[in-house]
């Protein structure tokens, strides 16, 4: 066994004996429940596919990864849920989808993790957004807390731009959006792993 077949062998043993402990911590996440944001944990569980939160993806990548869920329910969008993972293994909510596009661990990180200083950046001008970044709401409950995949701007004023989400009632969806680029909760980061 080589140097880096046998350190992610131990890496995901590692992930094996202590997923178990909810709310402990491995290499700085903490471990939280796989289905829904019912935790205000940063970090959602560690599963096999940790490993790639330390790949390279580009923004281009990520959105055409988010525009497969727009007709993967047989030519339909995939249904929003907090409790059910989609075919794929990823949880069907907004940061369960985010993490699909980014090809994070499954079932995903929450919202929360998606902010968190480990796997993102957050940055405060509107002028640096590019395709593949998030803009996030890590406040409230699990019912108000939201993400959403900036794509492009929508309008030369940069007041509107194309964003690929996964919403209540909606699942799925490529729409123009404003909210994040005023004075509200919103926030913009950069995964880590973007390249």
């Amino acid at each position: 066994m080589n140097r880096i077949s046998r350190k992610l062998a131990l890496s995901v043993a590692g992930a094996a004996l202590v997923a178990p402990l909810a709310g402990t911590s491995v290499a700085g996440a903490s471990l939280a429940p796989t289905q829904g944001e019912t935790s205000g944990s940063n970090v959602t569980a560690v599963s096999d596919d940790t490993v790639q939160t330390k790949a390279t993806i580009s923004g281009a990548t990520v959105i055409t990864r988010a525009k497969k869920w727009l007709t993967a329910n047989n030519g339909k969008p995939v249904p929003y849920s907090q409790v059910s993972n989609w075919k794929d293994g990823y949880r069907q909510d907004c940061s369960g989808f985010v993490s699909m596009a980014y090809a994070y661990g499954k079932p995903g990180l929450n919202t929360v993790g998606l902010a968190d200083s480990s796997v993102s950046t957050r940055f405060t001008s509107k002028n640096n957004l590019r395709k593949g970044d998030t803009i996030i709401d890590p406040n409230g409950t699990s019912t108000s807390r939201h993400v959403v995949l900036f794509e492009k701007w929508a309008n030369s004023a940069k007041t509107q731009y194309w964003a690929v989400e996964q919403r209540g009632t909606y699942g799925t969806t490529y729409r123009k959006l404003s909210y994040g680029i005023g004075s509200d909760q919103y926030d913009f980061y950069r995964q880590k792993k973007l390249s």
